[in-house]
């Protein structure tokens, strides 16, 4: 029985960290390692050995049990605008527990990185161009990354958090609820009105400048108060860039995942990548 159980596992090309041995298309859970960090992606492979890949990034979540299902949904949702079906999606399983906000980057890194350099062999396929796409935080994770390595576009939709200085601080003052991102800030850095430049530091307002790549923002215009109070100046602060690519912004009607459910986003994300 487990001869036959192991079979079918190689045959549907799930078994966590084994490359199906067949080419073709299939959805795989990796343990990558680039740099000594290590981390879980999902590989949604096509048919072609030879693809173009797009590397994703999910939202926020409350616990490290739940990346790999955000991962999931996060891949399902990009797969699901994309009009191509020949390029390959990375969904990056990165983490957020145990962690400051923003020290993830060196996970973020890690999973670019690895796709540049090892999934050529790893996976036996010739990687051709390369883009990041990324959600919410998953947006501040690209962006980011975006000022430090160039790659063929970025895409990212509501990124943030923003301001953490006015975000924690709005929790600090309980004018809105408390979240462990900023309980986790307070407990190393203290109050905003103490120390705003620790929080500032992580912000995405101070990853403005340096972007490599050329980058397209959208930002649904019924988001949370929050995002939208920072939106114009983080807008304003990236239009201003003078050692910048190319930056697009999109506002569109609709929440935080507006990119997903708007027709015209998805034709101008779809232009962004097949235009490169």
């Amino acid at each position: 029985m487990r001869i036959l159980y192991l079979v079918i596992l190689v045959l549907l090309g799930c078994e966590k960290n084994n490359q199906p041995e067949t080419n073709g298309a299939y959805r795989i859970t990796k343990n990558i390692t680039y740099n000594a960090i290590s981390l879980d992606v999902i590989i949604d492979k096509p048919v072609s050995d030879n693809p173009d890949v797009l590397i994703v990034f999910h939202g926020t979540v409350q616990s490290d049990s739940e990346i790999i299902t955000a991962a999931n949904t996060t891949l399902n949702k990009f797969k699901g605008i994309l009009d191509r079906e020949n390029m390959m999606i990375v969904s990056v399983a990165y983490p957020q527990e145990n962690l400051l906000f923003g020290d993830n980057i060196a996970q973020a890194e890690a999973a670019l990185l690895w796709v540049k350099n090892n999934a050529n062999q790893e996976l036996g396929i010739t990687v051709g161009k390369v883009f990041l796409a990324g959600h919410s935080q998953g947006g501040y994770l690209v962006t980011r990354l975006n000022t430090m390595y160039e790659t063929n576009g970025v895409i990212a939709n509501a990124p943030g958090p923003l301001n953490l200085v006015y975000r924690c601080g709005l929790e600090e003052n309980e004018q809105v609820e408390s979240s462990a991102v900023c309980i986790k800030l307070q407990n190393v850095y203290g109050l905003t009105t103490v120390n705003s430049e620790a929080y500032f530091e992580r912000s995405l307002l101070n990853f403005t400048n340096g972007f490599k790549s050329d980058i397209l923002f959208f930002q649904g215009l019924n988001d949370s108060p929050i995002q939208l109070h920072s939106w114009p100046i983080f807008k304003e602060d990236v239009t201003n860039c003078t050692n910048c690519q190319n930056s697009q912004f999109i506002e569109i009607p609709g929440g935080h995942a507006a990119l997903f459910e708007n027709a015209s986003a998805k034709t101008a994300f779809n232009h962004f990548i097949n235009s490169r």
